[in-house]
């Protein structure tokens, strides 16, 4: 069964949306892509663009869905990044691009609705 962790993240202060989407994807994506490979099976970021209103202050600019195969490869993850190497590499990049104290996690039940064919 798999698995699927979300990430609500907003960016650090003083940075631009573009300027956070540029470093996220260039840079904070290469470390989540070296520290799941081998526990995760599906690496997502959904990047919030403002629609029909103002960017507001606060607001999350970044969704992150990670897919793990089952409980026990999810549970391997968080062991291998309680690493102090590790979980210090991935802070010191979280510093440069997150406000990590409104950073909240959670675990999907996901329920699908079957709709008609448009």
């Amino acid at each position: 069964m798999t698995i699927t962790l979300m990430t609500i993240m907003r960016r650090r202060a003083g940075m631009s949306q573009a300027e956070f989407v540029d470093y996220y994807e260039a840079a904070h994506a290469r470390i989540g892509e070296k520290v799941l490979a081998g526990h995760a099976t599906r690496y997502v970021r959904r990047f919030l663009m403002p629609f029909g209103h103002d960017d507001e202050a606060g607001a999350p600019d970044v969704i992150l869905e990670i897919d793990f195969p089952d409980r026990e490869a999810m549970d391997a993850f968080f062991v291998s990044v309680a690493d102090p190497a590790v979980a210090a590499m991935i802070a010191e990049d979280e510093e440069r691009l997150f406000d990590r104290p409104s950073m909240r996690s959670y675990l999907l039940d996901e329920r699908e609705s079957a709709l008609p064919p448009v």
